[in-house]
């Protein structure tokens, strides 16, 4: 009979069991759940509820069961139906009566909820560990690529030159913003729901808040209802796995294409691209290919749980049952995801001639003509049909516009003198764009100076809310 059976008169059919049972999931939250019963039974010691000596039985097997499950010598039973009946259960059997009183002023509804907000903050810890990674990367390739330039793109058509660690470092601030929704998701899951029971709190004298500061929450949530019935933190969680999944696609795609015989800008290193199986010559970028494939993963697992919650009335459903496998699924493959891109940035070339030669197609220095017309007084509107003009006969060429003579310039305006050259020149193109966000070479040692100052930031900070993660790491 389950531990909860007092009122029935008949076990659970057999059909149900598998079905209705969230231990193949749960278990892997253990440490979360030992770490709040250990919490808990100390709490109620203190408070005088149960007895010292029952609390330290209690805490003592709980230490043997959470050495057990590291181990891998511990038994889970699907009988058992979630982690904190397999932990309880496995407790009481060893240590008889005192084991029974550890669930007193708590309900298996705050408790999950105590778990699942301990483990979100596990998950969003170590996935900004690995982000602080991918972006050291992207600094380092940024860094070691200085000077190469490479054609920047619109609709995926040469639109203007720019630097390739300006390109790079593009990315680096998509990952910085999604190191702040992580810590945003962390801070939504630093609350404990512990002590809000089944939904109205409990007649015990607890003592939350001490609980809670054991277990490494910054705060106590004040509404018992809303402490079992939001799941918003993992939604936050989810937000912010998808967000950087997308960022990780983007970056995933421009590598596929980038690798490609038709672009030639970078070359895999071997460790990170697979053979065919039936053509010898073939180099794929497959893991480039499995980020962006499992973006749509991550989005599902998000999209999965606003559903699910969607049409819930307050307090527990077994519905949240569902909550707690896509969490730790996003988060396990953003993880893999973010160390396999960090390691594909760090040990591919660059290919700074196949760049360079990409600049010399395209009229990349159109712009520049036009801005070379409009400095000399001609409306922009007016100076940008004009090279236009230019364009088009290029086009008939079959030339670019530093093949043009002199001559031709001056017919489409007198405005064009010998210096039209410079605007020509790829290196004084992206030289010119000096401005703070810029591409020329000044701009970005301004900008890597930025973009060390936030890593440094972002990892004193995650150094810092380290010891509110007593679990040491993800679920």
């Amino acid at each position: 009979m389950a531990l909860w059976g007092g009122r029935f008169k008949e076990d659970v059919a057999a059909a149900t069991q598998e079905f209705g049972a969230s231990l193949p999931v749960d278990k892997h939250l253990y440490k979360q759940d030992i770490a709040g019963s250990k919490a808990h039974a100390r709490m109620l010691a203190k408070q005088h509820i149960i007895s010292q000596g029952d609390c330290d039985a209690i805490v003592g097997c709980l230490t043997d069961i959470e050495g057990e499950i590291d181990a891998g010598s511990f038994s889970f039973h699907i009988e058992d139906e979630d982690i904190h009946m397999a932990i309880e259960g496995e407790l009481t059997r060893r240590i008889g009566e005192a084991g029974k009183r550890l669930h007193t002023g708590r309900s298996r509804n705050d408790q999950v909820a105590t778990d699942t907000r301990l483990a979100a903050k596990a998950l969003a810890h170590d996935l900004m560990q690995a982000n602080l990674h991918m972006r050291e990367a992207l600094i380092g390739a940024a860094r070691d690529n200085e000077g190469v330039v490479l054609p920047g793109m619109t609709h995926l058509q040469h639109a203007q030159p720019v630097l390739l660690s300006h390109h790079l470092l593009a990315y680096y601030w998509m990952f910085e913003r999604d190191f702040h929704r992580l810590t945003a998701a962390f801070e939504a899951a630093d609350a404990s729901p512990l002590g809000a029971a089944a939904l109205a709190g409990t007649t015990y004298p607890i003592d939350r808040v001490a609980a809670s500061y054991e277990m490494g929450f910054a705060r106590v949530i004040c509404n018992s209802l809303d402490a079992v019935s939001d799941r918003d933190f993992i939604l936050d969680l989810h937000f912010a796995c998808s967000t950087m999944a997308m960022h990780l696609s983007r970056l995933a795609e421009e590598i596929v294409l980038w690798s490609s015989s038709e672009f030639g800008y970078i070359t895999l290193s071997d460790a990170y691209s697979t053979g065919s199986s039936i053509m010898p010559q073939k180099k794929n970028p497959d893991f480039a290919e499995l980020i962006r494939g499992k973006t749509g993963r991550v989005y599902g697992n998000l999209l999965q749980l606003l559903v699910t919650c969607k049409g819930l009335p307050l307090a527990y459903n077994k519905d949240l049952q569902e909550d707690k496998g896509g969490m730790l699924d996003s988060a396990r493959t953003l993880s893999q995801s973010l160390a396999v891109m960090a390691g594909m940035i760090s040990t591919c070339t660059f290919n700074a001639e196949a760049m360079r030669a990409a600049c010399e197609v395209g009229h990349l220095a159109a712009t520049d003509v036009a801005d070379y017309l409009a400095k000399k007084g001609m409306p922009f509107r007016e100076a940008h049909e004009v090279v236009g003009r230019l364009v088009l006969v290029c086009e008939e060429r079959g030339c670019r516009l530093d093949d043009l003579p002199l001559a031709v310039f001056q017919e489409a305006s007198p405005l064009f003198g010998p210096d039209i050259v410079s605007s020509l020149d790829i290196d004084a193109i992206v030289g010119a764009r000096s401005t703070m966000g810029g591409t020329s070479p000044s701009a970005v040692r301004e900008q890597m100076r930025l973009v060390r100052a936030t890593l440094v930031a972002d990892e004193a900070h995650l150094e810092g809310i380290s010891s509110l993660v007593p679990m040491g790491e993800g679920a």
